[in-house]
């Protein structure tokens, strides 16, 4: 009983420390620009690149279906090969890898456009 909450701890003080770091050191970043006197225009978004939730979007979605056409060739390869063992993880990570590729793709259309 005690290892749950030891872990659960652990892993709240993880992301909370990941989170402090990242923006105090973000916060010192732009307190150093401001006082050399340089524009901290460069942290806004451009015009030009899309939304951060389309492109996650695009490429959670790919990388889903990629999964899911994987388990469905590893399926009807089994029979075949018979190799159950290597079949099913070359094929799930083959085909996630190739909806991540289409994924950086389409992304790279989408900021062309």
């Amino acid at each position: 009983m005690g290892g749950e909450i030891i872990i659960f701890i652990c892993l709240f003080g993880a992301f909370f420390g990941i989170a402090y770091l990242h923006y105090s050191t973000r916060n010192k970043e732009r307190l150093a620009l401001i006082e050399k006197g340089v524009d901290a225009g460069i942290f806004k978004q451009s015009k030009e690149t899309p939304p951060i939730w389309k492109v996650l979007t695009i490429n959670l979605a790919l990388l889903l279906m990629g999964i899911g056409l994987g388990i469905l060739i590893a399926l009807i390869l089994h029979p075949v090969f018979g190799h159950e063992d290597a079949i099913y993880p070359a094929v799930i990570f083959l085909m996630a890898g190739t909806g991540l590729l289409s994924g950086f793709f389409l992304t790279r259309k989408l900021v062309k456009e």
